[in-house]
C-alpha cells in the first residue's frame, strides 16, 4: 500500500493536498502488519517510509506536516514493538481526524463569508471552498460563481460541474485569461491553497496573475484552507514540473514547453486567510 500510495502521489491522481495527506498517513498502517524483532527496527522502517512518502511530492505542506506528526508521535515513545504498533495506529487515527476536521472547520468558518446574492470568482478545484459554498447555500444564500478552467488539466471544469448540481448556485466557466473581464462583476475572489510558507502563497499556477489583477481592481481576495497548510519552519516548498504532454501532445522541435504546477503569490496581495483556527488578516 505504501509503494502504491507513493506512485499515486507522484502521478497526482489525487488532486486535493488534504486527501493526499490522509492517504499517505493511512498507508503507514501497513508497517504495523509486519514483524519486527525490536522497536528500534520498526522505528527505522517508519522513518524510512515517512521519508519516501514526503519525497513523493515536496510541494504539499499538509503531507509533510501529517507524516512528521506521526513520526514525532511514535519515535522514542514505546519500549516494545507491540507498544509502538498500537501507538502508531492511534497516532494515524488522530492525525487523519485532525486533517479532515481542520478542512471541515475551515469550510464552516468560510461559509459565513458568502452573503445572499454574492458573486464570487474562484480558480482551480478546492474541496474546502466547495464545502463552504454548500454550507452557505444550505443556510439560504443564492450565489453566482465564475470559475476558471485551470489549464492545462482543466480542474476548474470539475468544480463548475459540481456547482451546477447545487440548487442556489449559478456557475459560469471561463478560460483562465478572462478574469480581468469578469472580476468587475464579482464581490470577492475565494480560492483554496496548497500551502503558505514564508509569507508566500503557493497554489495552482494562474493564482498569482488572478490575485494581482483582483488587487489592482479592488476586489478582495480570501484564501481558505486548513491551518496545517500554513507552515512557519521545517518545510521547503519545491514546485512540481508537470509533463509537457499536458500542454502539447506532440512535441515541436525548437520549443521548450513549460508546465509548472504551482505559482507563488505574496501574501501582501491577499486580504485574509480563513482556516480552522480562525481568520488571518493581511
Amino acid at each position: 500500500m505504501i509503494d502504491e500510495t507513493i506512485e499515486e502521489i507522484r502521478e497526482m491522481q489525487t488532486h486535493s493536498s488534504s486527501v493526499v495527506a490522509v492517504k499517505a498517513t493511512r498507508s503507514l498502517a501497513e508497517l504495523t502488519e509486519r514483524n519486527y524483532a525490536t522497536v528500534e527496527e520498526f522505528e527505522r522502517d517508519l522513518e524510512r517510509n515517512v521519508g519516501a512518502l514526503k519525497r513523493a511530492n515536496q510541494s504539499h505542506a499538509s503531507l509533510y506536516n501529517a507524516l512528521m506528526e506521526v513520526l514525532r508521535g511514535v519515535q522514542g515513545k514505546a519500549d516494545t514493538f507491540e507498544e509502538a504498533r498500537e501507538l502508531t495506529l492511534d497516532t494515524i487515527d488522530r492525525v487523519v481526524e485532525s486533517v479532515e476536521m481542520g478542512k471541515s472547520r475551515a469550510a464552516e468558518n468560510a461559509a459565513s463569508l458568502f452573503e445572499d446574492g454574492d458573486t464570487f470568482l474562484t480558480h482551480d478545484y478546492s474541496s474546502t471552498v466547495m464545502e463552504a459554498v454548500e454550507l452557505a447555500v444550505a443556510d439560504g444564500a443564492d450565489l453566482t460563481a465564475y470559475v476558471t478552467e485551470a489549464r492545462p488539466r482543466f480542474l476548474g471544469r470539475k468544480f463548475a460541474r459540481e456547482l451546477a448540481a447545487i440548487d442556489g448556485v449559478e456557475p459560469h466557466l471561463m478560460v483562465d485569461g478572462a478574469s480581468g473581464i469578469f472580476l468587475s462583476e464579482c464581490d470577492r475572489v475565494v480560492i483554496g491553497m496548497d500551502c503558505i510558507v514564508d509569507e508566500t502563497l503557493y497554489n495552482r499556477v494562474g493564482t498569482f496573475p488572478l490575485v494581482a489583477t483582483a488587487t489592482r481592481m479592488g476586489v478582495p481576495v480570501t484564501v481558505v484552507g486548513s491551518s496545517a497548510k500554513v507552515v512557519d519552519d521545517g518545510f521547503r516548498f519545491e514546485n512540481e514540473i508537470r509533463s509537457p504532454s499536458e500542454v502539447m501532445l506532440e512535441p515541436v522541435e525548437g520549443i521548450q514547453l513549460e508546465n509548472p504546477a504551482y505559482d507563488a503569490t505574496p501574501v501582501e496581495l491577499i486580504d485574509q486567510v480563513i482556516t480552522d483556527e480562525g481568520v488571518i488578516e493581511f
